[in-house]
């Protein structure tokens, strides 16, 4: 029996990190699906089945045959850590807070912390990291405002949250840091127990009070904090230095507020950050008339289906970047089915607001090195920028 080739599902072109690696679009041809080893630093490598296409991809996701399979480590609270009627009930107590409407009841805050932030950057001047200035504190203070974190403790929280999410720090600092925050998330669920606020958790807390204990309160909110926080620090910075590729289309960005919409749907296709999380067959499955066995891993490239939106549009070049393709949601940016993200639209309103504004307030804004020498995030969970140095 031939032993399956390693590929990581994550990986990207040499020499072009937003475009996928040969092997994920060859893979895609494949008339067969691939078994294939995946070198994980969570779970250690393990064999799995790659899908690339997207129509396989939404089969499988949306089939409801398909459960995290210990992706994570278990969390009590954590979306991730669930599947079936408890993954269902949990999910359903966060819905309301993550609907349309309340992410654009947060709008107005997002615009004053995302102007805020500019000043910042401003303040620091020509040379300043935009990934450390403007891309990472905007989530950061966007999940103060979900969680209800009081004024006088941003500072300190933030100063916790980039250790937590630190993929450079050992893993016995991880996990130092992560008990860190799940404490100090214990101290904020105990003050909404007390006097509930008007955020995520103080509603929760108001109308669900009785049906969550206190640990799945502290597990919801470590899981807004990484998942709301860096995906979209690393979506900011990977969008900028994309953008600083194709100048016209930064001028889109920049100048038309009604194309802005359309654009952050195609950054979030081209960028695809986050490689989806490992699942497993619960059920026998079938894709294409192949079967996947019950118990079997499943890795879905988001990287390589976003490339291949087939029905959209057969005629669209999908390997180019064009920030005025016409509006559609069809990537699978933030996955589909039962587990599809549930802050995708605060995710939308924080890149919307974020990125013309930054462009607007310095309209010559450039990389203050090569671009050849931007330092990329390829071989972490979510894709991204180390740093990003700017002028203007």
């Amino acid at each position: 029996m031939t032993e399956p080739r390693v590929s990581p599902i994550d990986a990207r072109a040499t020499g072009c990190p937003f475009a996928p690696a040969p092997d994920l679009r060859a893979a895609r041809q494949d008339e067969e699906l691939r078994r294939i080893k995946v070198p994980s630093p969570l779970l250690g490598a393990f064999d799995a089945v790659l899908v690339t296409r997207y129509e396989d991809a939404k089969a499988v996701l949306g089939s409801g045959g398909l459960r995290m399979g210990g992706g994570m480590p278990h969390q009590e609270g954590n979306l991730l850590s669930y599947d079936g009627p408890e993954h269902t009930r949990l999910r359903r107590l966060l819905t309301g807070s993550f609907t349309t409407r309340r992410a654009r009841e947060l709008r107005p805050r997002i615009e004053d912390i995302v102007s805020s932030t500019l000043d910042d950057l401003a303040a620091a001047g020509p040379g300043a990291d935009l990934v450390r200035l403007f891309c990472t504190p905007i989530p950061t203070l966007v999940i103060c405002e979900l969680l209800g974190v009081p004024y006088t403790d941003r500072d300190e929280f933030q100063r916790r949250t980039k250790a937590v999410v630190d993929v450079n720090t050992s893993r016995e600092v991880q996990l130092e840091k992560t008990a860190e925050m799940e404490a100090y998330m214990a101290q904020l669920v105990a003050r909404h127990r007390q006097q509930p606020g008007d955020n995520v958790l103080g509603r929760l807390v108001r109308e669900h009070g009785d049906e969550l204990t206190d640990r799945e309160l502290v597990g919801i909110g470590s899981m807004l904090l990484i998942a709301g926080h860096e995906t979209i620090a690393n979506t900011l910075a990977a969008s900028v230095a994309l953008l600083f590729q194709h100048p016209d289309q930064l001028a889109v960005v920049r100048d038309d507020p009604e194309a802005v919409d359309g654009a952050v749907e195609e950054l979030l296709r081209y960028v695809a950050p986050a490689t989806i999380l490992p699942r497993q067959a619960a059920e026998t499955l079938c894709v294409r008339d192949q079967k996947i066995n019950e118990g079997e891993r499943v890795v879905v490239s988001a990287l390589a289906a976003n490339r291949d939106l087939t029905g959209t549009d057969p005629d669209q070049d999908l390997d180019r970047l064009d920030v005025r393709r016409r509006a559609n949601r069809h990537h699978l940016t933030f996955g589909y089915g039962p587990h599809q993200c549930l802050g995708q639209q605060l995710a939308r309103v924080e890149l919307r607001v974020a990125l013309p504004a930054l462009f607007t307030r310095f309209p010559a804004l450039r990389p203050a090195v090569p671009q050849d020498e931007i330092d990329y995030r390829t071989n972490a969970l979510v894709f991204g920028v180390n740093s990003l140095p700017v002028t203007w």
